[in-house]
């Protein structure tokens, strides 16, 4: 079954409320979307969003990373020999790891469809459901805390802490939060690398002996700082997880075997799509690492995707896949349901997510 056509579109849906971290401000959701055509008929879809903070891409390198050198050197080839169009897709250019990740779930999705089946079952089926977390962006204390109650009205159990824009108040910020949802609430702290080493040490142990309890904190420093991180993870009881310092399987084995953090952090726009992220999952999965499956700010296509992966593998022990949550629209129809905290796989083939033609116009 050959590869017929690449088409790119547009997404733009508005957020609930301003996604504010150590690194940026967003109000809406901007992403490029994909749909790869295959000679069957059969259609299938991926999305990528301009994080240009981390992965360096634009809207418009992404599309022009599409255009005119992802499109050309896929187009024509049997999809069906799935190995070889993954690796022409990794090779036919470096680095645009969002471009390749939104092209990687189309053909994920086109590939599943034409076997039949759902995604996450063909790549593991390890749980049908499992449970995400929900951000709450870093702001003042009231307002953090009025955000947490808020979700946990909403009947979420785990929330991802945005922090690192002040580090001299967020130790303040998080015993709110925790002091107002009480102990039975997860909290997941996200620095998006916004604090030095030794300030990283001083404000997480000053978490832990306010009591907040954190389950983990996430890339507290800057990615390139490695013996930052490896200092980090040294000198705190609290579980480190890495983020933005781990794109590839080598550099998940790097910071894993040297110990620069306990955990690590898989989204499909730094790996470059669902099928190197299955070579990541491999790696640390054979250092008994956990993950923990993310996302940037996206829509249900390719939060789905993600969600594919996630339930596919084992290894995959944690999720922050709130990007639908976060939005302030209907979802997309088909695919995973996204229920509030609860993540449900459907038998649906391919990835499922049915995306509207007015992305295409």
């Amino acid at each position: 079954m050959r590869i017929r056509e690449i088409q790119l579109g547009r997404v733009s849906l508005p957020l609930k409320h301003p996604f504010k971290t150590a690194l940026r401000t967003v109000e809406r959701v901007e992403d490029v979307a994909v749909r790869v055509i295959g000679e069957n008929g059969l259609i299938g879809y991926g999305e990528a969003p301009a994080t240009a903070v981390i992965t360096g891409d634009t809207l418009g390198s992404i599309e022009c990373a599409v255009r005119d050198f992802i499109a050309p050197a896929l187009t024509g080839m049997d999809l069906m020999d799935l190995d070889a169009v993954m690796d022409t897709l990794q090779r036919c250019m470096v680095h645009n790891t969002s471009a390749k990740a939104a092209v990687d779930m189309a053909l994920m999705d086109l590939w599943a469809k034409t076997l039949g089946a759902p995604l996450w079952r063909l790549l593991g089926g390890a749980r049908s459901g499992f449970e995400t977390d929900l951000t709450i962006s870093v702001n003042g204390v009231d307002e953090m805390v009025r955000d947490s109650l808020e979700a946990v009205a909403r009947g979420f159990h785990i929330l991802k802490v945005k922090v690192g824009r002040d580090g001299s108040g967020d130790v303040e910020r998080l015993a709110a939060i925790r002091a107002a949802v009480g102990p039975d609430i997860t909290l997941r702290v996200d620095a998006n690398q916004g604090w030095s080493p030794r300030q990283a040490v001083r404000i997480i142990g000053g978490m832990e002996d306010a009591g907040v309890d954190a389950e983990l904190v996430e890339q507290p420093v800057p990615a390139a700082d490695f013996d930052g991180m490896k200092y980090v993870t040294a000198n705190v009881q609290t579980p480190i997880l890495a983020d933005e310092s781990v794109f590839s399987p080598a550099d998940a084995i790097r910071v894993l075997e040297q110990r620069a953090a306990d955990y690590i952090n898989i989204k499909l726009m730094k790996t470059g799509g669902i099928w190197p992220a299955l070579r990541l999952c491999a790696a640390a999965e054979s250092l008994g690492a956990r993950c923990m499956i993310g996302c940037m700010l996206e829509s249900q296509i390719s939060v789905a995707a993600a969600a594919h992966l996630a339930a596919a593998r084992g290894v995959i022990t944690m999720a922050d896949l709130d990007g639908p949550s976060l939005c302030d629209c209907e979802p997309f129809p088909g695919g995973p349901v996204f229920d509030g905290p609860r993540i449900t796989m459907t038998e649906t083939p391919g990835i499922g997510v049915q995306v509207p033609d007015s992305c295409w116009d």
